[in-house]
Formats: C-alpha cells, structure tokens, sequence
C-alpha cells in the first residue's frame, strides 16, 4: 500500500462526518427525530412545497430513502402533502404547524452542536474550511465523472 490510512484525507472526512452524525442524533434523539428527518424539516423551512425529488436532492440521500423519511414525518404529523397547483402528478410538502413547532425546538439543539464545532475556528480558517471542503467536493465529481474522448 502507498498510502496509510492516516494519510487519507477521505478516511478523515468519513470520521469527523460519523462525530457529526452521532453528536446530531444525539440532541435530536430527545425531540423524536432522526439526522434525516431533522434536516428534512429544515429544508422545508427554509423552502416550503418542495417535491419529494427536490427534497432528495437538497438533502443528498435516494428518492427512496425521502419518501420513506416523508412518510414517516407524515405519520407523525409533522408534513402535510398536497397535489402541485399545475403539475397534478406532483405533491408539495410542507411543514404541518406542529412540524414547525418540533422544528423550531430540535434546531435550538442541533445549533449548539454546529457552534461547538465552529467554535474551534476562526472566522478566517472556517472560511479556509468550507473553500478546501469545496475543493474536496470538486476533486471528487471530478473523479465521478467519466471522462470523455477527443472531441470529434
């Protein structure tokens, strides 16, 4: 092996996302929600009347995995749906008021979990933060992308 795991900036990347995740759940646990369903919620906030598919997208998991994370918020009654004005094929959701009441609750927390983090930064290194995350991001669709021949 030419690279020890110590020296993998992925390996890094998967940890501190793994801390984040636990330390999320572990303040969201406590107002019935899950990392998904929180930032569902969040987003819906934030955007009201999304699709199901826009959610997927915003939230980076499967349209699967958000119709099932839809259903079960709808079940709690935290979003209600609704058919699209024009596109009948399509429903929107948005937060319920209850939605907005656990919401406003659950963010108070997972709030405090984002300051714990950025809170070890300077506003200048947090910047140097997100463009070298970016930078990550970018090198990574780079290598997603297949690349294509010559042009003809």
């Amino acid at each position: 092996m030419t690279l020890s795991i110590s020296d993998r900036i992925g390996h890094h990347l998967k940890r501190v996302d793994q801390e984040l995740i636990a330390a999320k759940s572990a303040v969201l646990n406590p107002h019935g929600l899950t990392v998904p369903q929180y930032t569902v919620l969040l987003a819906l906030f934030q955007e009201p009347g999304l699709s199901g598919a826009a959610l997927a997208r915003r939230c980076l998991v499967t349209p699967q995995t958000m119709s099932t994370v839809i259903a079960t918020l709808e079940g709690k009654g935290l979003v209600d749906r609704q058919n699209h004005p024009v596109h009948t094929h399509v429903q929107e959701v948005r937060l319920s008021r209850k939605g907005r009441t656990v919401l406003a609750k659950a963010d108070e927390a997972a709030v405090e979990v984002e300051r714990a983090l950025s809170g070890r930064f300077t506003a200048e290194e947090s910047a140097l933060l997100l463009e070298f995350l970016g930078r990550c991001s970018d090198a990574l669709g780079e290598v997603r992308r297949p690349s294509r021949g010559p042009a003809r």
